[in-house]
C-alpha cells in the first residue's frame, strides 16, 4: 500500500481531526512514514484561525509541495484538509495547481478515497464540520499517558473577532453515551490522561437540549476505569452553573484547573467583543473559583482590539496584577475578513498591539515566577510525558496544573542514579527548582511505578536548570 506523511497543524481539536484521518488511513492498510522524502502521497491538515496560522499553513502546503515537484521526488499526490481548505478551498484550487485535493471540515474523512485518487474534483467543501464516533478508530498520537477527547464541534457564539462559527458551523456534540464508550476503550488502553476539547465546552450538551449535559458526562467520565485525570480545555465563562463549580470541589479525579479564555475585562471591548458577560459578572466568577482549593486558573487575553484605548488596556493591565493568574496567554487582534470586528472604526496600529502584550506578559512572567518559585519544597504527582525536546538526556512530566503543549513542564531528576521511568506512568517528585514556566525536581525513589533496567536510562543523572 501506498506510504503517507501527515502534517497537523493548528489546535487540539484539529489534531483530532487528524488522528481520525490516521485511523481511517491505517483500517485501508495505508503505511505512515515521519519522512516526507518517503511517502508516496503528502497530507496537510490546516488551521486558518489567524493571520500567523494560515501564514504558516501556506508555508507548510508549498513546503510539502517540493517533495513532490522535485526531480526524482517519490511523492504522486498532495493533499490539503482542514480548515485552511474549509475558509479557501474554492480560492486555493486556482492558486495551487500542485494540490490535487482539498478536503474541507465536513469531508475529511474521505481521506481514503483521496489518497487513492478516486476524488474526480478538486475540492470537496460542505458546510459544517464532522463529528466522530467512538468506533471510528482514531489514533491517538498525544506521547506519555494522556489523549484528547473532542466531545463537541462548532461553536453556536458570535464573538465579533472570531471566524471560527464560519468555519467549523453551528455546535454540534457527541451523546454522552459514546463519549463515555471512548473514554472506556482509552482507558482501557492505558490513558491515564483525558483532556476533553471543545470550540465551547461549557456548552457541551446545549444543542441537545441538555444544560447540564457536561455536568452529566464529567460523572460518567469519573467512574471509567484506568482514567486518574480528567482536564478541561476552553470553558468559556457563560453556562459555567453553580453544579460545574462544585465538581472541582469534590474528592473526583477531575482536575482542579480551569482553562478560560476571558479575552479583556474593560466593559465597552467586552461589549464590543460581543463576550456575552459582563465585567462584573466575569470578576465574580473569577473570584468564586479562586475559593475552590488548589485550583489553577488559566485564561487568554487580546490586545490591541479595535477601539482598545490606552484607558482600556490599563484596566485590563491593572486587573492582571490584582486576580494573579496562574497561566495567561496573550494574543495580539488579528484583523479576519469576514468578522464584525474586521470592518469596525479605531484599528488599533500593530506596534501598540505588540506594545500592550509584551508588557502583560511581561507583568504575567513575573507572576508566573513567583508561584512557581511556592511549589519549591513541595512534593507532586507527575505523570511522565517522555524525553524532553527541549533538554538532551532529560525525561519530563507535568503535575495537575500543567496542560500538555500549552503550559510548562516538570523535569525530572534522580539522586545517586535512580531508576528510569516510563512515560504514561505516575511518580512523586520533590520540587527543587523553578524558573518562570517549568519546575524542575527529583523523583522520589520509592515512588509507585517507577521500572527498572536500561530502557530509558538517559536520565539517570541529576539535572539542573
Amino acid at each position: 500500500m501506498k506510504k503517507v506523511h501527515v502534517v497537523s497543524l493548528g489546535c487540539p481539536k484539529n489534531r483530532v481531526d487528524s488522528e481520525i484521518m490516521i485511523g481511517l488511513m491505517q483500517g485501508e492498510g495505508f503505511e505512515l512514514v515521519s519522512d516526507p522524502e518517503a511517502a508516496d502521497v503528502l497530507v496537510v491538515n490546516t488551521c486558518a484561525f489567524i493571520e500567523s496560522a494560515k501564514e504558516e499553513s501556506i508555508d507548510t502546503i508549498f513546503e510539502m509541495a517540493q517533495f513532490k515537484q522535485s526531480e526524482g521526488g517519490r511523492a504522486e499526490r498532495l493533499i490539503v484538509t482542514g480548515c485552511m481548505a474549509q475558509r479557501y478551498g474554492h480560492e486555493l484550487k486556482a492558486m495551487m495547481p500542485e494540490v490535487d485535493t482539498f478536503l474541507g471540515t465536513n469531508e475529511f474523512k474521505r481521506i481514503n478515497a483521496a489518497l487513492r485518487g478516486e476524488l474526480p474534483e478538486r475540492t470537496y467543501i460542505t458546510p459544517g464540520s464532522a463529528l466522530y464516533d467512538a468506533d471510528e478508530g482514531r489514533v491517538n498520537t498525544v506521547r506519555g499517558g494522556s489523549a484528547y477527547v473532542k466531545i463537541a464541534e462548532g461553536c453556536n457564539r458570535t464573538c465579533s473577532f472570531c471566524i471560527i462559527p464560519k468555519i467549523r458551523g453551528k455546535q454540534g456534540s457527541r451523546p454522552i453515551d459514546d463519549v463515555l464508550t471512548e473514554a472506556r476503550f482509552l482507558g482501557g488502553a492505558g490513558v491515564k490522561e483525558l483532556i476533553l476539547i471543545a470550540q465551547d465546552l461549557t456548552s457541551y450538551g446545549v444543542d441537545l437540549g441538555d444544560q447540564n449535559a457536561l455536568v452529566k458526562l464529567l460523572r460518567g467520565l469519573d467512574r471509567v476505569d484506568g482514567v486518574e485525570w480528567i482536564r478541561m480545555l476552553y470553558m468559556y465563562p457563560w453556562n459555567f452553573s453553580d453544579e460545574l463549580l462544585g465538581l472541582l470541589t469534590e474528592d473526583n479525579r477531575i482536575l482542579p484547573y480551569v482553562d478560560m479564555p476571558l479575552q479583556h475585562i474593560s466593559a465597552p471591548i467586552l461589549k464590543a467583543m460581543r463576550r456575552n458577560i459582563q465585567r462584573d459578572k466575569q470578576a465574580d466568577l473569577i473570584r468564586r473559583l479562586r475559593e475552590v482549593p488548589g485550583l489553577v486558573l488559566r485564561t487568554t487575553f487580546i490586545t490591541g482590539f479595535p477601539g482598545e484605548t490606552d484607558a482600556d488596556f490599563r484596566e485590563l493591565y491593572d486587573w492582571v496584577e490584582a486576580v494573579e493568574f496562574d497561566r495567561v496567554g496573550v494574543f495580539t487582534y488579528s484583523i479576519e475578513e469576514d468578522t464584525l470586528a474586521g470592518e469596525m472604526p479605531d484599528q488599533v496600529e500593530d506596534h501598540v498591539k505588540v506594545e500592550r502584550r509584551d508588557a502583560l506578559m511581561e507583568l504575567q512572567q513575573g507572576i508566573s515566577a513567583r508561584k512557581n518559585a511556592e511549589r519549591v519544597g513541595q512534593r507532586l504527582r507527575v505523570l511522565v510525558d517522555g524525553v524532553s525536546e527541549e533538554h538532551d538526556y532529560v525525561m519530563e512530566g507535568r503535575y495537575y496544573g500543567q496542560a500538555p503543549d500549552i503550559d510548562g513542564v516538570v523535569y525530572l531528576s534522580f539522586d545517586d542514579g535512580g531508576e528510569p521511568v516510563t512515560p504514561g506512568q505516575f511518580v512523586d517528585v520533590n520540587i527543587e527548582q523553578a524558573t518562570a514556566y517549568d519546575l524542575l525536581g527529583v523523583v522520589i525513589p520509592d515512588s509507585p511505578l517507577l521500572l527498572g533496567g536500561d530502557t530509558l536510562a538517559l536520565n539517570r543523572a541529576r539535572v539542573e536548570l
